[in-house]
């Protein structure tokens, strides 16, 4: 399969080369696994064109939905760990995460401003905040501050995971295409 690469692939990951140095050990986690999403992604997805950012196959979730998925999930998860409550804006945009559509360049750039916006956030809630209580969702489900951006991290990497599958996946049809094509051809 000749799946492409498109930026040079950096093989000291984030955490190793010494990035966000100045912040406490906890936050820079967070942070490093929110750049090393970003890497990921430039690396293994950049290469889609707008189509295949927003085809499903086998009913799977696009790689669209994981980049806009990704970032308005920090989104939210950032409002609850500043203490606020979710806006008509963040709840709608819940629902519109799987709509095709929109141009890749529109969907990357949504990506990579999220990840900027998230990161600025990130470093200015203090750490003394961490340990303190937050509630999650209507229901106000019990967490803290540390939980939250914890699970920006984590969730940031899960979705970076299953965009990566997904477009290894697109690209695994697009070189059978290619295939089928030649095959074709030479018949």
């Amino acid at each position: 399969m000749s799946t492409p690469i498109l930026a040079p692939a950096n093989t000291i990951e984030p955490w190793l080369r010494g990035m966000f140095h100045e912040l406490p050990a906890e936050q820079r986690a967070v942070l490093h696994a929110l750049e090393l999403g970003r890497e990921d992604i430039a690396r293994w997805c950049a290469a889609l064109t707008t189509e295949e950012i927003h085809l499903r196959p086998y009913d799977l979730a696009s790689v669209a939905f994981h980049l806009r998925h990704m970032v308005r999930s920090l989104d939210r998860l950032l409002t609850y760990a500043e203490g606020g409550p979710l806006n008509d804006a963040q709840k709608q945009q819940m629902s519109t995460e799987m709509q095709p559509g929109e141009e890749r360049e529109v969907i990357f750039e949504e990506f990579s401003t999220g990840l900027d916006a998230a990161e600025c956030r990130i470093r200015a809630i203090p750490m003394q905040q961490w340990p303190e209580n937050r509630g999650v969702g209507r229901k106000q489900l019990p967490t803290t501050v540390a939980g939250l951006l914890i699970h920006c991290a984590d969730h940031t990497q899960r979705h970076v995971g299953q965009a990566i599958l997904m477009t290894r996946i697109v690209f695994a049809q697009r070189d059978e295409n290619k295939s089928v094509a030649a095959t074709q051809e030479n018949a």
